[in-house]
């Protein structure tokens, strides 16, 4: 199992969270993701068939592009 951190300079507050939570459920393989709005990072925990890719993808699909 992966864990990786992404700098998301989109998220404003924990609905932005919550949003992103939310698509990324959709990606299989993903099991975790946590957010902080003040330092505008989630972090995932996720295992094959989900990748970096896959999920920098979905975040630049729903407007939350990881820098």
């Amino acid at each position: 199992m992966a864990k990786q951190t992404f700098s998301v300079p989109n998220i404003t507050c924990d609905h932005c969270i919550n949003t992103i939570r939310n698509e990324l459920k959709e990606i299989g393989g993903v099991n975790l993701m946590d957010g902080d709005v003040k330092n505008k990072e989630i972090t995932v925990e996720y295992e094959e068939p989900a990748t970096e890719e896959k999920i920098r993808e979905k975040l630049k699909e729903i407007n939350y592009p990881a820098e």
